[in-house]
């Protein structure tokens, strides 16, 4: 496994290299948008950057040793997956607040929050006491449900309300965004690694440089977002020094009244139209099931002896092979639509599941074999990240997109939790997890839900066969799909 992991990752980043460049070369040259040009757009923009990228390193650094670390302090894999379900349902209970937070703290002291918590997180995997590692995963629960919102928000309130750039440059920063997620996912991985392995220091070590990373994005939010909170329309800040100041009781209210209508609306929208339904049940088989991967990659590969962090850093490079060929795929030249490629991320999640059935049989595990299904598993995430974010932004309204979306990830957090305490024998009491057999049998669950997702996939585009806002502009008048 160590040899098949550096051939990996060679591979992958070459495949990377290769579709990048010729995805430039297939992209139709084009004018050089307004908003590259703007000065004052540029300098915002590099402002929110460097902080969220900052935030986002620091999260990728915590994913290739979290269950090697908890394997590290020598607790069971049922104890294990109690910790990963804490850090879930934490996710759950903070997710509603994370969308309130920013109004009622500011948006700016929400992001100083959490960088706050999520430095503490870390610094619990320090400690070998069981109950505090549960505190740290509470605080990697609302840490997440933060990342996922808060910087995005005080974005978009700049953006718009302060500066009144265009909505339409919105996309272009958070095009940005994705394209350096990826390269930092890699690289965290082949950080950790160094960290842990090349130097010996030992699983903990990459959540210990989590710890500055977060630090320096809070000094960003502070000294950089703090200039750039004074620059904006006179008239916007003294509303919101009214609000913050004088009238902080009625601010609490009216961003809670907010909240509560957002959530309402969008319930009422998840029941009135039914491509949003099937759109959000196939989300929430998908994702769940992602969850389920992230806790279970490490034990089926890690006996074998693989360097951890380049097996994390080679399924990121397999999500970002993913993403590309998406480009490629609803490129003018192949002209498959978005509604095609999910439909082939689905089917590629459930062959590789299939696989995993086969592979992680108990007393004949074959780790190359499921090393293939995870790489498989990644390209299909990072085809269906794209597609169904498409699909999202048009048959969900703008105005309503964050209360659908916060009920979508409802049964997705649910499903999961529920799916690593039936894998351990905490729900039904058989022990699974323990025994060998737990593991090939909840990926025969998650091949079962992914067939449930292409199901719900082919339903909505039977029932949207006709329907331009499920396809690419430039394909409106092309027929069926």
């Amino acid at each position: 496994m160590l040899v098949t992991a550096y051939l990996a990752i060679i591979f992958l980043l070459a495949l990377c290299l290769n579709l990048e460049l010729t995805a430039r070369r297939l992209t139709p040259p084009q004018s050089t948008p307004t908003a590259v040009t703007n000065p004052a757009f540029r300098r915002f923009q590099s402002i929110f950057l460097r902080a969220y990228l900052l935030a986002l390193w620091a999260d990728w650094l915590q994913g290739p040793y979290l269950y090697k670390l908890y394997r590290h302090y020598s607790f069971l894999e049922s104890q294990i997956a109690i910790l990963y379900v804490c850090g879930l349902a934490s996710c759950v209970l903070f997710a509603p607040f994370s969308g309130w937070l920013p109004q009622a703290l500011g948006r700016r002291q929400t992001c100083l929050l959490f960088c706050l918590s999520y430095s503490a997180c870390c610094l619990t995997k320090l400690s070998r006491d069981y109950f505090v590692l549960i505190v740290g995963r509470i605080l990697g629960g609302l840490s997440t449900s933060l990342l996922a919102t808060t910087f995005e928000a005080w974005y978009v309130h700049r953006h718009v309300e302060v500066h009144d750039f265009p909505k339409e440059w919105i996309p272009s920063t958070f095009n940005k965004a994705a394209t350096w997620n990826h390269g930092l996912a890699v690289g965290a991985g082949l950080m950790a690694n160094l960290l842990a392995e090349w130097l010996h220091l030992g699983p903990v070590a990459p959540f210990l440089l989590s710890v500055p990373c977060l630090g320096c994005c809070g000094w960003v939010v502070l000294t950089d977002w703090g200039k750039e909170e004074t620059e904006g329309s006179p008239e916007g800040d003294k509303q919101t020094l009214l609000l913050g100041h004088s009238n902080g009781g009625v601010a609490r209210l009216s961003a809670k009244a907010q909240f509560s209508r957002s959530c309402n609306e969008g319930l009422r929208c998840l029941l009135s139209d039914r491509r949003v339904l099937l759109l959000g049940g196939v989300q929430a088989l998908f994702e769940s099931v992602l969850y389920i991967f992230v806790f279970l990659w490490t034990p089926v590969l890690d006996p074998h002896g693989p360097p951890l962090g380049i097996v994390f850093s080679c399924l990121m490079a397999s999500s970002m092979a993913g993403s590309l060929l998406y480009r490629l795929a609803t490129s003018t030249r192949y002209h498959l639509q978005p509604g095609h490629v999910l439909c082939v991320a689905v089917l590629m999640a459930f062959f590789s599941f299939f696989m995993l059935t086969f592979s992680t049989a108990p007393g004949q595990p074959r780790p190359h074999e499921s090393f293939l299904a995870f790489l498989l598993l990644e390209l299909a995430c990072g085809l269906y990240f794209p597609a169904v974010s498409f699909l999202q932004g048009r048959v969900i309204p703008e105005e309503k997109r964050a209360g659908v979306l916060a009920w979508f990830r409802l049964p997705l957090h649910l499903l999961a939790c529920l799916g690593l305490l039936v894998l351990h024998g905490e729900v039904l009491g058989t022990g699974g997890g323990e025994g060998g057999g737990g593991t090939r049998h909840m990926f025969g669950g998650c091949a079962i839900m992914m067939l449930a997702a292409l199901m719900a996939v082919v339903s909505l585009f039977t029932l949207g066969r006709n329907d331009t806002d499920l396809r690419l502009e430039g394909s409106r008048g092309e027929g069926e799909m």
